[in-house]
Formats: C-alpha cells, structure tokens, sequence
C-alpha cells in the first residue's frame, strides 16, 4: 500500500525499576480500542527497515511487519532467549554451530492477501546480508560471519556461517529485520522506502507526512487472539513539552522512547495513578563524530583535543538531573562483561580524572596544530532528549579551551541527509542498538567501508583488524582483552569520536495500557501485538 501523502547477560540489564506502578493485573486481555502514542521526531528519513537504524522508522512502522526471530515479548530485556516469530521452532545449529536451518510457517498471509513463503524470508534477509548494488543495509557489518543464505524449498531457510559465534542468533533478533515481499523487490528494490505492505499484526491504513500513522487490526495474523487492539494512531512530535501535554491530557497514552526525569516527575505529581512509569538502563548513547574529510578534523591532535576538554565524569550526573543520561562509558554498554572498568576509562583521551591537566593538553594540541582559534559547525538532531541538551554542553564544554561551536539543529531527514552525505563539520549522532551484543553494537566505530553507518569517512585497517581478531575469540578472558585493544585504538589512539553518557530509559503510559514491558532498547518489543486497553 502506498501512503496517503506520498551476552551478554548482566544482573542490572533484567532490573528494571518500577515507579507509581499499579498491582500486577490478572485479567484477561481485553479486545478493542485505539492505542494513540507520541513518536518523538518530526517524521521518519523513510519507512525501510532494511535501510534505517531511528527509533522513528520502528517506532512507526514494526507493527506492520513479521521478523524470523524476536526477543520474548513477555521478556524483552533478556539477552540470551530468542523466540520465532515467523519461524515454527527455534533450530539447534549443526555442523559445529556453523548452520542454522528455520522451518517457515505456512499460515502467514501478506496485507495483501498473498501467501508468505521461505522464498520470501530469503530473499529479504539476502538483501540485509548481502545488499543489492544501489541499496543499503544499514545492518550489514552485524552479518559479516554469514557465508551464504538458502532456500531449498517454500518452507526453509538456511544460513551457513563462515565461523561459529553467540554473536549470530543475537543478531538474526534485530527488530529493523522486517520481512519483504519478494516479488516487490524483485521489480523495485526500493519501493519499501516510501510504502508499507508487510504480514505482521496491524496493516497499514494512512500516513500524513510529519502528523501521524495509522493502522488496524489484521484479522489473518497467525498468533491467534492478537493483536488486541482494534487499531493505532501514532503521532510525531518532535517538542517534548508537546508530548507531555498529550500524556497528561490523556490525547495519548505514551511514547516509547523515553522522558528525562523532570517529565517523569511533572508527570507523576500531576497524574497520579493514572500513569505508571518503568525505567531501565539503555543500550544507546550519543557519539560525537568527526568528519575526516574536512580540515581540521583529519588532524588527530584536533580531534584528541575536543576529546580531552569534555568532563564526563562531572557532566553525567549534572545532565542526568535534566535528561535522559546516566552512565559514563567507553563504546561497550556499561552493563556488558566486556565494557571498560572506570579505571580502564580513565586512562583514554576524554576520561581523565584531572580535568585541568587534561584541558592543559588540548590547548597544547591546538596549538601544536595550528588551531588555536578553531571555530567550527556542530550539527545536532532536533530531538530535545538528550540530543539538544548533550550538544548543549559539548559546546559548553569546548569553549573552555577557547574554540568557538555554532550549533545548527536540523530535522531527522536532513540529519541523516548530512551524515550520509558528508556535509558536516562534526556532528551529534548516536549509536543506538536493540539486543545487548556488545561484539557487534561497537561495529558502529569501524570504517564505512566496513559498517555502512559510520560517518566519519576514515580508512582505519587496523580498526577493522582488531575488531575482527576480538570476533573470532570464543574464549571470554581473551575477548575481553581484544575489546580493550579496539577500544583504545578507537577512543584513544586515533581520538575517532568522542562517546558521551549512556541514556536511561524511562517510559510514563497512561494506566489502561496492559501488556507491554520495557526493554534496555527503545527498538524492541514495538510490533504492539501484546498491548491491551483497560478501559
């Protein structure tokens, strides 16, 4: 259909704390009713999944679409314990843990009344894999360990991998995953961009560009009973004040990204029992990036230096007060067995304990580098939490080694259009990622070449030999220490981007919403399927 207008397990990953939470329910689900919730952006970049990586494109489009594998709905904040969706069984893999062979459901209809088939499964994860020349997949790098997929027959799918890894099942769960219909592919493989057809447990219904989406109930989804809800209205809203404004007035039942704590609060006090709230860490942090290609950013010194000027230490628990930040971290989410202790941190450019020693040394670089009055344009999404408020500080920050920052704030589109274009000095971007697989969420630091979603457009092959050295270690000890080689050469030795705190999430719904549980990823668990209205 075509739019109107157009493992890593750890104990504090499973805590979610709960606030002003109502008595655990023991009532059936009830039927019916129109989930209305906020999407916190002006408009997703497009509407394939294949191609995206904004919580914007999910947030607005997952419900409309089946994946092979999922986290447990009912458990979205496990790491090891996958689950099918359009799969019959999980398999056992074979051949050394080198093959893993899907059965495919045979009762799964396209909105458009066409049966779904392995062909069809293939052929999408074919194009995640191994995308066509003149597509992209955002996703790419997470697969690198994948030799070839197969389609013996319609009800089959077989992956070969090139080397037996826990990383590959945690990957195959990625909730970007959607599932095409191959025969639209075949003769546009970019129509998903701009239009919606997919199997899962709402079909598309309407779309106006920057107000809202909506979709209804498909009465053929193979999950029995589901989904509840006679339909949903998701509405864009890219000003948090205006999203607030719609939970407490009850026009929307929540978002699903996350609040800071003050509109928790407000929210709280004024609503009483008539919200709830779950928090919980998140696996996704702004990273600043700089453009490689743009002078003086090629200099490692400049880059080393706006790292060393930038007080994590004192800055999270300042910005946590006012946004959605928490925890100071290297490029491994600090829940992970695999992250940086503190003191492994504070011996990178950026995570210095002595803030005016290292403030000392930035000035020294520029200076060494002939940018003593460097000035430059910082680009930022128009996202209040926590994008506006991190640059905020960045520059803040910057300013007290006497380099001088324009912030220029623009829209989602646009701020993938200069990402992907090249067309920045240095800019807020994000690395945001749904199950926690810390071996291939830190991918994100390789060259583009390599990981397609990486914007700083360097040549690094050491990078590239390091990351693949800690893939291949099976061993935990071992790959622990080749994370640090990776960290350090990435953070340190080159100075390649500056990781600002890690968010936390934090989510206010109104109290008739049942049957939804937070995740450390505001990309799983948004298909909507097990949501319920108690009203």
């Amino acid at each position: 259909m075509k739019p109107k207008t157009g493992l890593w397990a750890a104990a504090g990953l499973a805590m979610m704390a709960m606030l002003a939470v109502a008595p655990a329910s023991a009532q059936a689900p009830k039927r019916g009713g129109t989930l209305v919730y906020m999407i916190p952006a002006d408009a997703p970049p497009s509407f394939d999944g294949h191609r995206e990586t904004t919580f914007a494109t999910v947030h607005a489009t997952a419900p409309f679409y089946s994946v092979l594998i999922r986290v447990p709905p009912d458990n979205p904040a496990s790491t090891t314990e996958f689950v099918c969706d359009l799969c019959v069984e999980m398999p056992k893999p074979t051949d050394g843990g080198k093959t893993y062979t899907f059965k495919i459901r045979t009762d799964v209809k396209f909105h458009d009344g066409s049966k779904l088939t392995a062909k069809d499964v293939g052929d999408s994860w074919n194009r995640i894999v191994f995308p066509p020349a003149g597509t992209t997949s955002a996703r790419v790098s997470y697969y690198e360990m994948v030799e070839k997929i197969e389609v013996p027959d319609d009800e089959t799918v077989v992956f070969r991998l090139k080397y037996g890894t826990t990383a590959f099942l945690p990957a195959l769960a990625d909730p970007f995953t959607y599932i095409y219909k191959k025969e639209i592919l075949d003769k546009d493989p970019h129509w998903y961009e701009k239009n919606i057809m997919g199997s899962g447990p709402f079909k598309f219904a309407s779309y106006d560009v920057g107000q809202s989406i909506k979709g209804v109930r498909n009465p053929d989804y193979y999950h029995k009973g589901q989904p509840y809800l006679d339909g949903f209205e998701a509405i864009f809203a890219d000003k948090q004040s205006v999203r607030v404004e719609a939970v407490r007035g009850d026009r929307a039942a929540m978002e699903f990204r996350g609040l800071p704590p003050s509109a928790r609060d407000q929210l709280v006090k004024e609503a009483g029992s008539a919200v709830v709230v779950q928090d919980s860490d998140w696996n996704c942090g702004n990273i600043v990036t700089f453009n490689h290609k743009r002078k003086p950013f090629d200099d490692v010194r400049v880059r080393r230096a706006l790292q060393l000027a930038v007080d994590q230490w004192h800055g999270a628990p300042a910005l946590s007060k006012i946004a959605n930040v928490r925890t100071v971290g290297g490029i491994v989410f600090p829940g992970s067995p695999l992250a940086a202790t503190k003191a492994e941190l504070e011996q990178m450019a950026g995570y210095w304990p002595d803030i005016e020693k290292a403030r000392a040394e930035a000035r020294r670089l520029l200076k060494e580098a002939g940018q003593e009055n460097l000035k430059f344009e910082l680009t930022n999404r128009n996202v209040d939490q926590p994008y506006k408020f991190v640059g905020t500080w960045l520059i803040g920050e910057w300013k007290k080694i006497g380099v001088n920052v324009e912030q220029k704030v623009v829209p989602t589109g646009p701020w993938f259009q200069a990402m992907r274009g090249g067309t920045f000095d240095v800019v807020v971007d994000a690395n945001c990622q749904s199950v926690v697989n810390p071996v291939l969420d830190t991918g994100k630091f390789l060259p583009k070449k390599v990981y397609p979603e990486s914007y700083g457009d360097y040549d690094d092959p050491k990078s590239v030999e390091l990351y693949e050295k800690m893939t291949h270690e099976t061993d935990p000890k071992l790959q622990r220490a080749a994370m640090r080689a990776y960290e350090i050469h990435t953070l340190d030795t080159m100075a390649h981007g500056i990781v600002t705190p890690y968010w936390y999430r934090i989510i206010v719904a109104r109290s008739y919403v049942k049957g939804w549980k937070i995740s450390p990823s505001h990309y799983l668990n948004q298909d909507l399927a097990n949501i319920w209205l108690d009203k």
